[in-house]
C-alpha cells in the first residue's frame, strides 16, 4: 500500500485518502407544481424587465446627427 514520506502525528490523516463515508445525505425534495410556476413567473418577469429597458433605453443611446443640428437651429431663431 502507498506510505507516506513525511511523518503524520495522526493516522487519520494519514489514512484521509482512503476514507469512505456510509453517511448517505437525505433525499431532495420534489418540487411543487406552484413553486415552479413561481420560478417562471419570475425568470418572465426579470427578462421582460431587461427587454423593456433594451428597447426604451437603445432610442436614448442612440445619437442621430440631425436631432442635434434641429435643436441648434431652433435655439438660435428663438434669440433674435
Amino acid at each position: 500500500m502507498f506510505r507516506r514520506r513525511e511523518p503524520v502525528p495522526f493516522a487519520f490523516v494519514a489514512e484521509a485518502e482512503r476514507y469512505r463515508s456510509n453517511v448517505t445525505p437525505p433525499p431532495r425534495e420534489r418540487v411543487d407544481r406552484s413553486q415552479i410556476v413561481g420560478r417562471v413567473l419570475v425568470g418572465l418577469t426579470v427578462t421582460a424587465g431587461l427587454v423593456g429597458s433594451l428597447l426604451f433605453g437603445m432610442p436614448a443611446l442612440s445619437t442621430n446627427p440631425h436631432d442635434t443640428h434641429r435643436a441648434q437651429q431652433s435655439e438660435a431663431n428663438a434669440g433674435r
